[in-house]
């Protein structure tokens, strides 16, 4: 790759990583808009291929999506590259508000400050769903799928892999949705190098382990790698299915912090560019910043570290062992049609989390109530937001409409939601 070319990969991720806001829908819709469209680094069956592999990952799927694209581009390099950047800024921004949360308290004039860019980001989803649909919802079979998913999810709260182990078996064992093709791809790597890339990110994996013990073997920091290297292995299904478990543990289990203190986390990490997950960044420095009950700037700087490489690290073992055979799978029919029955049922996910983000973001108050097996969330009509509201109309606008990059849109979205904010 020539010197401008990797300037322009390095100031294209570095933007991804700066304007990814909204949670994984929101990131997926910018890097399909971004990679796909705008750069066209990625066909659409190869993104949503990729998108459907890291769907069945354990670990924030929009991280791993943005890892397996760099190393597309630039191999084990582009990968860290663009794994890094995506992660990043956002941790950055993560860390500087847990240490003044922690010196100071809450942090009011945030929800000011990303107002706009929320708006916006609701339509950056909502095109993104429109462009995958069009994409992977091409037979009778797959509109069904993508529909049974969304009901599953949405209506039923059942378990993401078990969604995904569905739609696979599915693909697999009908052979309407069977088609060989003329050409198989080969394998681009040996078991061998599989299995030493696998021992090589494993040892990374390990290696606070070692330094904690070197610095004397603080509690805590051995507790916040265990713990969330165990989340990094068991959590499917991206962020939303980890917050549950983590605010369970942290909360009640741990102590680490309270129920308020957990909630106004994700609301930081809601708002700040970067995985949804780096709420347990905020967590990590809390634990180990307050771990006798006074503040201990250092430690708490540990903790978010020992955190953020236990909760990443992992991702990256998952893409760099399996990413070399996405293609491979891509090739062979029968695991094509599961492939292909995961990516209509990743349509499903994706509607999911874009009517639970629009829910989130046009209203006030949304109450989950259950009838049944049925779990529904019901917006209470009197709390519309009418600045969020209008403010998704000027997105729609601007992106849509007038066809302005996300950037703009972003910008000019974020500038109204302040001055809105500021007036009423």
């Amino acid at each position: 790759m020539k010197h401008s070319e990797f300037s322009d990969f390095l100031k294209v991720y570095g933007k991804i990583g700066l304007m990814s806001f909204g949670g994984p829908a929101g990131q997926i819709a910018l890097m399909h808009r971004v990679i796909v469209q705008e750069k066209k680094w990625l066909n659409e069956k190869e993104y949503v291929n990729a998108l459907s592999f890291c769907m069945l990952l354990p670990g924030p799927e929009a991280m791993q999506l943005a890892t397996y694209s760099g190393w597309r581009l630039l191999g084990v390099r582009g990968g860290l590259i663009s794994g890094l950047l995506f992660v990043l800024p956002g941790a950055g921004v993560v860390l500087g508000l847990a240490i003044i949360y922690a010196l100071y308290g809450s942090i009011p004039t945030l929800s000011a400050l990303f107002l706009g860019i929320k708006a916006a980001v609701l339509m950056i989803v909502l095109e993104a769903l429109n462009k995958v649909a069009r994409k992977s919802l091409k037979t009778k079979a797959s509109w069904v799928i993508a529909g049974l998913s969304f009901v599953a999810l949405f209506f039923l709260n059942l378990p993401f892999p078990l969604i995904m182990l569905f739609a696979a078996l599915f693909g697999c064992i009908n052979p309407s949705e069977i088609k060989m093709q003329k050409q198989q791809s080969e394998l681009s790597v040996t078991i061998s190098q599989t299995f030493k890339t696998a021992a090589l990110w494993l040892v990374l994996w390990f290696l606070p382990l070692g330094l904690i013990a070197g610095l004397g073997g603080q509690t805590v920091l051995v507790q916040l790698w265990v713990f969330f290297s165990k989340l990094a292995m068991v959590t499917f299904g991206g962020a939303y299915s980890v917050l549950a478990y983590v605010a369970q543990d942290a909360v009640n289990a741990k102590g680490w912090l309270s129920p308020r203190e957990m909630m106004d986390g994700l609301g930081l990490a809601e708002t700040t560019p970067g995985p949804l997950i780096l709420v347990t960044e905020f967590v990590g420095f809390l634990a180990a910043a307050r771990v006798d009950g006074s503040f201990h700037f250092g430690l708490g700087l540990l903790g978010a570290a020992v955190t953020l490489w236990a909760t990443f690290v992992p991702c990256f073992l998952w893409i760099f062992v399996g990413a070399p055979y996405i293609e491979w799978i891509s090739s062979k029919p029968r695991l094509t049609t599961a492939l292909t029955s995961i990516s209509a049922a990743v349509v499903g996910v994706i509607l999911n989390l874009s009517l639970w983000f629009s829910l989130h973001v046009l209203f006030g108050k949304v109450v989950q109530t259950y009838y049944g097996p049925f779990n529904l969330w019901i917006p209470a009509v009197a709390s519309v937001d009418i600045p969020a509201l209008g403010l998704s109309i000027i997105a729609a606008i601007i992106l849509l409409g007038l066809k302005k990059s996300v950037f703009l849109t972003l910008v000019i979205c974020a500038v109204l939601g302040f001055a809105v904010n500021c007036l009423f």
